[in-house]
């Protein structure tokens, strides 16, 4: 096998591990799934685990009451959620902050 394809196949892996690592994708998700909409806290068997910061988020979120259809704006359920999220101290998928306006991809 070429080194070349070796090469490639490493960073595709690579690229694909760190996506899911931290990183929202262009799309606005991560892991599988769109950072918006209908999210339940849980304690256990997270989709995402979350930090709260107040600087260099991965993402900002604006909680809504209703129409939670664009990158960063959640709404908080007890059922039937798009995403369930755990909040943690270390080691989170997505480290977020909470803003007034402006919520997305800062």
């Amino acid at each position: 096998m070429p080194i070349g394809k070796i090469a490639s196949g490493v960073f595709a892996a690579l690229s694909a591990a760190s996506a899911q690592a931290g990183e929202v994708g262009a799309g606005c998700s991560l892991k599988g799934f769109a950072l918006k909409g209908n999210v339940q806290i849980v304690d256990s068997f997270p989709d995402i685990k979350v930090q709260i910061v107040d600087s260099f988020p991965d993402l900002n979120v604006l909680v809504v009451d209703s129409f939670p259809d664009d990158c960063g704006k959640w709404k908080f359920v007890d059922s039937f959620p798009d995403f369930k999220i755990q909040y943690v101290d270390s080691f989170p998928d997505l480290k977020i902050r909470f803003v007034e306006s402006f919520a997305g991809l800062p």
